[in-house]
């Protein structure tokens, strides 16, 4: 894969380790801003480990010009207290990972103050992620919509919950989980479930993840 490349994505909320496979071979990054904001995509969901297995988390939004919102226009809605709910489930199901107390406190404060919109909400998270990971990647925003890019790796819609992913779990490219004795080993889960259980060696992981076709 071409480090020298642009690739263009979604916003997401603690996205997949797909996403993060995809940014550890790539340099520059930019978030597609201006499209239709569509429906049950990363964008305002992620998905964790919980003891009854893979438990989504999604941000409620409000599409403040109906089904022609564009993303950079979706604001956060704050009708019920999910951060209340997606921080309680997030310290439920990895309290007892071995690096959930060394970065608890970068994460909580998402989950205490309140964002207007959800590319703001999400790109401060996406900020905050790779510096942990120690990923040096500069993040830009598209100016306008274009359906066809040139010179650039469109992933825009390919990294989806509905989509298979690329990211596989085999004896080579697997992690301890918390629950995994119940339910097995979860592949391509958000980012956190890799932080929490591997730390330090998270990077180091997603630079061996096979895939089952390049870019």
């Amino acid at each position: 894969m071409d480090r020298s490349s642009i690739l263009l994505l979604s916003t997401a909320y603690l996205p997949p380790i797909e996403y993060f496979y995809y940014l550890v071979n790539n340099n520059a990054v930019v978030i597609e801003y201006y499209e239709t904001y569509p429906k049950q995509t990363y964008r305002n969901r992620c998905e964790i480990y919980s003891a009854n297995g893979k438990l989504t988390l999604t941000i409620p939004v409000v599409k403040t010009n109906g089904n022609h919102t564009m993303t950079k226009d979706v604001e956060i809605s704050y009708a019920n207290n999910w951060q209340k709910t997606h921080w309680r489930a997030i310290e439920s199901a990895y309290n007892g990972s071995p690096f959930f107390m060394f970065y608890r406190d970068l994460l909580s404060p998402f989950y205490e103050r309140n964002y207007k919109y959800l590319v703001d909400y999400n790109n401060e998270l996406l900020e905050l992620l790779l510096k942990q990971l120690k990923l040096e990647v500069s993040i830009g925003t598209t100016e306008k919509y274009e359906k066809q890019v040139f010179n650039t790796i469109d992933m825009r819609e390919l990294i989806h919950p509905k989509r298979t992913s690329k990211i596989r779990g085999n004896e080579m490219n697997i992690y301890t989980q918390v629950f995994e004795n119940k339910c097995g080993f979860l592949p391509n889960l958000s980012i956190i479930d890799l932080l929490f259980n591997e730390g330090n060696f998270s990077k180091d992981f997603l630079l061996r993840i096979a895939t089952d076709s390049q870019i």
